[in-house]
């Protein structure tokens, strides 16, 4: 750089210019981080997820609100990097948060720290998942059963504990996203009946089981009803365990063994 160059805004010498202004000008006369006046996020009341358009997205999460709900707002100059955030609330009201971010970025290779303040209301709406649970609504149900073989013989409170175990077991072996589509479990004498909202997870549920515990299984469907036109039915998935004994061979290692 030429020692004849200089910022024409403060006249200094020696610092990199862009269109004849250097970065601590250019920052002043840009704006680098800003939010809208007002926000609003939709939450769950039941499981905690966040409403994005027409989706809900991160469910579990943490009924009040937090950075991640916050970071969305922020517009963002494209030169600008954020190294940290921190936000302080100075009001509220029962649905109703005034917020106040301190910023520290950086611009053009300038460390500078931004304040932007506004209000954030939060709205409680049941998401569509927690609806459908509450309304007892589902596409599948996997009945968990004993074995054929043995079943006649197993009593009623020995058989739903080992039934119990084994969809725990099962559980721990399946994806999250089709645990999360169990709508609610009912106990009845041969075993459970497990309903599900989304078919497809009920059926890799059932997959699982066959492949890692042995079950067989029985698909059948049902007539629930028509939607635009075509038909809808409800999945069944029996799914019969047979008995496992647990036993250590020469003393190391457990090793199930099927009971015949």
């Amino acid at each position: 750089m030429s020692e004849s160059e200089f910022c024409v805004v403060c006249g200094s010498t020696g610092r990199e210019l862009t269109d004849g202004v250097c970065a601590p000008c250019a920052a002043d006369r840009t704006t680098l981080l800003s939010v809208p006046d007002h926000g609003l996020v939709v939450i769950c009341p039941h499981c905690g997820a966040r409403k994005q358009g027409a989706k809900w997205v991160r469910e579990g999460s943490s009924p009040l609100l937090g950075a991640e709900d916050l970071a969305p707002f922020l517009r963002i100059h494209p030169e600008v990097g954020i190294r940290r955030i921190h936000w302080e609330e100075t009001s509220s009201t029962a649905t109703v948060r005034d917020l106040t971010g301190t910023a520290d970025v950086v611009f053009r290779g300038n460390p500078r720290e931004v304040k932007v303040r506004f209000l954030v209301r939060t709205e409680h709406q049941t998401c569509t998942d927690c609806s459908r649970k509450s309304g007892k609504y589902y596409t599948a149900v996997i009945q968990l059963r004993g074995g054929l073989e043995r079943s006649s013989n197993e009593k009623s409170g020995p058989l739903h504990t080992r039934l119990d175990g084994t969809w725990s077991a099962l559980m721990a072996e399946s994806r999250p996203e089709w645990r999360k589509s169990i709508s609610w479990r009912q106990e009845l004498p041969e075993g459970y009946d497990v309903f599900f909202t989304d078919t497809l997870a009920a059926r890799g549920v059932s997959r699982v089981a066959k492949q890692k515990f042995h079950a067989t299984i029985k698909e059948s469907a049902s007539l629930f009803g028509r939607k635009d036109g075509q038909d809808i039915y409800r999945v069944t998935f029996c799914l019969r365990f047979p008995r496992v004994t647990t036993e250590r061979l020469d003393g190391s290692s457990p090793h199930a063994r099927l009971e015949q």
